[in-house]
Order: structure tokens, then sequence, then C-alpha cells
């Protein structure tokens, strides 16, 4: 007996890596799109599938304990790459491993060249924002990173950061953030400036 479109969905979502978004494009090869898009509901419906938001479903992960959630970070890092979008921590994330901060994040945010959404994990949201790209700079020296604390920090905290990290950052950062200055917000640039340039 032939299996049907939504037991080979389930089976095709069985042999993905963990974390593995699928949506009804990926299952094109399996069925038309009006029975590929009822199979995924169906498959949601039973828990098969764990809806994360509108035309996206993810694996469970099935342990001896039971099933779970696939890890947040795997989650993403399958958007990243079958969206082509670009992805990165938020500002609070990269100000507290920079030691700017000891707040630690409560949530999961990361910033997104894509659309803004929700992502549901069982009991988890994780929060992708649309940021612009100065935000997302994935610099090879870690500029990036920088940029995005200060940005979290604002303009008030921003001097006495730069000042701190002027003094833990390698010499190859600090100049990779003076060169960045053009891109960034005027009070950014200004800030990067006076603490890195101005002061020798």
């Amino acid at each position: 007996m032939q299996a049907t479109v939504a037991e080979r969905s389930l089976e095709y979502a069985q042999s993905r890596p963990e974390g593995t978004v699928l949506g009804a494009r990926e299952l094109l090869h399996l069925g038309a799109r009006p029975a590929v898009d009822q199979a995924l509901k169906r498959l949601a419906g039973k828990n098969e599938l764990l809806k994360l938001y509108r035309g996206a479903y993810v694996r469970p992960v099935e342990t001896k304990f039971g099933r779970r959630a696939p890890e947040p970070a795997k989650v993403v890092e399958s958007i990243r790459r079958t969206q082509a979008e670009t992805v990165v921590p938020h500002g609070a994330s990269e100000a507290h491993a920079l030691g700017l901060t000891t707040q630690v994040p409560t949530r999961i945010v990361y910033l997104t060249s894509g659309k803004s959404r929700t992502l549901t994990l069982g009991a988890q949201v994780i929060k992708m924002k649309h940021a612009p790209r100065w935000m997302l700079m994935a610099s090879p020296g870690g500029a990036g990173r920088v940029v995005r604390a200060l940005e979290w920090l604002g303009e008030r905290r921003a001097s006495a950061a730069l000042m701190s990290l002027k003094q833990t950052l390698p010499l190859s950062q600090v100049q990779e953030l003076v060169m960045v200055r053009p891109a960034l917000p005027s009070w950014l640039a200004k800030s990067i400036g006076e603490a890195l340039v101005a002061h020798g």
C-alpha cells in the first residue's frame, strides 16, 4: 500500500538533523501543495511536528524521557541557512558576553535581516526581530558584537563601556570598530571616535 503524503512528510522530517525547519516548499516533491499543507497540519495536530509560526514546522526530538523541543540555536541556524537571512545575537546577549553588564537576558532574542517573528518551541518562546544592516554586521574581527552591545546599552552608557572595552579588546578589534564608524548612527560613531580616536 502506498504511503500517504503525511507519512512520507514525517519520514522526511525524521531524516533531517535536529532543528531543521520545514515548510510546504521543502515537501513539494512528496505531493501537491494542498496535500502537503494538509499533511503538515495533520502532523502538527498529532504532535508529530511542532508549529513554529505560520507555515513553519519542526520535528520534536525523541529521548528516553520522552519528546522535547529541539535546541533553539539549531532552529535559528536552520532558518538562517534555508531563508538566506543574516541572524545574529541580540545586543543584550552581546553586552553580557563582553562583560559590559551582569544582567543575564531572560528572553531568547535574535536580530535578523528577515521579517520579525515569534517562534514557539514547546514552552520556550524565541523572538526574531528585524534589524537594520549596521546592527547585523558579522565582521571577521568581532566589531559587530561590540556595535550591537553598544546600541543596546544606549548613548548614555556607551562612552563608559567603550573606555572599559579599550582595555580588554585586542587592538585589531579596536581598529575595526574605528573603521566601521561611517556605517553607524551619528551618536554611536561619535562615541567610538571620542573614546578610541580622540584619546589615542
